[in-house]
Order: structure tokens, then sequence, then C-alpha cells
């Protein structure tokens, strides 16, 4: 059975007009032309080249792996590419700009500037993306393991232009060192091999003060968190940069060993456990509604395993082709909306338009589910789930 030709106008997805891809779109485009004429105005065509491939390298590992951490409700692919986007282009420009107007207030040497000014500029820089999606797409945004996803994307677009600059520098030299291929070898083993993951990190702290804060009713509760997250990216970010302008070799392989390792330890381990937390309400608020008779119980197992999802996919790919697989995918993804959108309503976290985004939902669910062809039933667990399982 092939796919209509034609569909009705839920499953065409129109683009509605968002607040944050527009205000985003224009400070990228302003920041993109400050950013293109500083890279110019260095004169360097060889050095501009090499350090774009370098800083290029580590990127694609790092994007896949947050949008494998980000596997059971994906965030909007234009939202993360914003994000890559903003980091790279307007927290850059911000950072060194307000870098630049501190040591001139303070009129501090430069090492100190990055140790000072440096991490407070850029974190504030970085964080204010995410700030920007809580008030113009609040709905995008719906716990610790959002906030990881999109700080992650905002630090590895930050750190792609900052190694650019950093390993042009490094290649043309300063006056000091020879500069050439050796020395940004070097740096390159030290920022794209050793520690790529550093910017996402530090950004990671702000994401999860703001995605606990979300949670929250209390004005504490959504105040506090975010400002504790930003307090913690620029310890951490300052740490990072005194160990390595300051203290010397020895100092940076103590502070990455006993600092950075575990924090990236810890943020890994939490958006795993928070991971975890959502299959769990994926597969409670998908029995509810299973109970309810908006979707057969077996077909729950199918939505709540990422890698049932793939094996459902393979299995109609096999019997009907790339629709068939199409089919299976557009229907999982809609019954996962339906799980974690009532299980928001459960939890008295519900949106305004909860019912009508539920009925929307429900609609795309009839309308894929005469194309959809599921694997045999999956065994079906021996005990009940006995309640919802508090989600971060």
């Amino acid at each position: 059975m092939s796919l209509p030709p034609a569909y009705p106008a839920p499953l065409r997805s129109p683009r509605r007009r968002s607040w944050l891809m527009i205000v985003t779109s224009v400070v990228l485009g302003v920041g993109a032309v400050v950013l293109a004429a500083a890279i110019l105005l260095v004169g360097e065509p060889r050095a501009a080249v090499l350090g774009v491939l370098l800083a290029a390298l580590p990127v694609p590992l790092l994007v896949w792996f947050y949008l494998w951490l980000d596997g059971y409700e994906p965030e909007p692919r234009r939202y993360l590419v914003a994000g890559l986007g903003w980091g790279a282009v307007v927290a850059t420009t911000l950072g060194v700009t307000f870098t630049a107007l501190g040591a001139e207030i303070t009129d501090s040497a430069g090492e100190l500037d990055g140790v000072l000014w440096a991490p407070v500029a850029e974190e504030l820089g970085k964080g204010l993306f995410l700030v920007a999606v809580v008030v113009l797409r609040r709905r995008e945004l719906h716990g610790l393991l959002d906030g990881i996803v999109y700080a992650g994307m905002v630090g590895i677009g930050f750190a792609f232009t900052e190694n650019i600059l950093y390993y042009m520098q490094t290649y043309i030299g300063d006056g000091t060192s020879p500069g050439g291929i050796g020395p940004t070898t070097g740096l390159f083993i030290l920022r794209g091999v050793v520690s790529p993951f550093a910017h996402p990190l530090f950004t990671a702290a702000v994401g999860i003060g703001l995605g606990y804060a979300i949670t929250r009713r209390s004005f504490a509760g959504r105040v506090l968190p975010p400002l504790a997250g930003y307090a913690v990216a620029v310890g951490l970010h300052s740490a990072w940069n005194a160990s390595a302008l300051l203290g010397g070799l020895g100092a940076f392989l103590l502070t990455y060993v006993v600092g950075m390792v575990p924090a990236l330890a810890l943020v890994i381990g939490l958006g795993l456990w928070v991971r975890q937390r959502e299959r769990r309400s994926l597969e409670y608020a998908l029995t509810d509604c299973a109970r309810m008779g908006w979707l057969h119980p077996d077909e729950v197992g199918w939505a709540t395993s990422l890698t049932n999802r793939a094996s459902a996919r393979a299995f109609a790919a096999r019997l009907r082709g790339p629709d068939g697989a199409r089919a299976v995918r557009e229907y999982l993804r809609a019954l996962t909306e339906m799980g974690f959108l009532h299980d928001r309503v459960m939890r008295g976290l519900a949106p305004l338009d909860a019912a009508e985004r539920m009925a929307e939902i429900r609609y795309r669910t009839a309308v894929w589910r005469p194309y959809v062809v599921l694997p045999p039933p999956l065994p079906r667990p021996h005990r009940e789930v006995a309640g919802p399982p508090s989600r971060a």
C-alpha cells in the first residue's frame, strides 16, 4: 500500500512564523558579516583554510552525540542549527566585545582577561540563546535533557569559531613564536582531540539550570537555578583558562584529570539518566493512552525503545519499501509526541493549548495508521508500570 499523493493539512507540517528563528536569523546575519570581516583582515588565506578544516574535524562527532542523546523527543533541527550558528557567530562576537570592554574598564593584563572577563562574557553570550528559546519558543524546552542538548549545540558552534581564530593565530605566529604547521598541529591535539567538549560542558551548566527551572512553580525555583548554572559555567570556564594561561602544562593536566573529566562524566551520566527516565515516562503515558483507546497496547513497545523503532522501520522497509518505513517513522513520532504531552498533562505541567495539540496529534496518528505495518507484537512485561517516574 503506497502513501497517499497528497496529505491532509496537519501532515504537511507548515512552517509557522517563529520569533526565535526571526531574531536568530537577523542577529546571525549581522554577526556573520562582522566575523567574516575580522577573518579577512588577517590577510592569510592559508591560515584561514587550515583553521576552518581543523576546527571542523571534531564537530560531526560532537553533534552526533547530542542528537543521539536527544533521541526520544528530538528538538526541531532548525532550532538546533540556530543554536550552532548562535554559538559560532553571536556568542563569539559578544564574548570578544564584552571581554575587551571589561579589560578596558579594569585596565587588566591580557592573561587575566582570559581568566576573569572572558568566562563571564562568553558564557553570557552562549547562555542568551537558551534564554531566547525559553522566552520565544517555550514549548521546545521541557527539562534537563533539552537544556543540555541546546547548550551543547551552542557550545559546539562557539568552539568552532574560537578554534578557527586560535589555529590561524598559531599558524601565522605572533613575533615571539615562529608559527607554522608544527605548533598548529600541537594546538589541534590539545583543543580538537583532548578537549573538544570544553565549551559544550561549560554551557551545559546553564542548560541544566534552565531545564530545571522550567519545571518549577515558585519564583525562587525559576530564578535561582539558572543563575546558579551560569555561576558554575563561569567558574568551570575560568578554572580551565587559568590552568592553561597561568599554571603551565602541569596545572593544565591536573585540572583536566581532576576537574574536567569528572565534570564531563557527571553531565553525560545525568543526560543518560534523564534519557532513561524519559523512556519510563513515555512507557507509562502511552500505556495510559492505550487504556483510553488512543492506540493499541501492542504498539507501546515499538514507540518506547529506540532500538525497537529502528527494527520496526527496517521491517516496514522490507515489506513496503521507503514509503512503509516513512509511515512507521511518522506514526511512532506522533505516538512519542502524544506520550510526552500526556505525561505533562498528568503531572500538571500541560501547556495552555494541550487539548488542541493532542487533538492534532491524534488526527495524525489516525491518518498514518492505515499505512503502518509493524512486526509481530513484542512480549509484554509481566508487571504493570506502577506509576509515573519522576521526570526531571
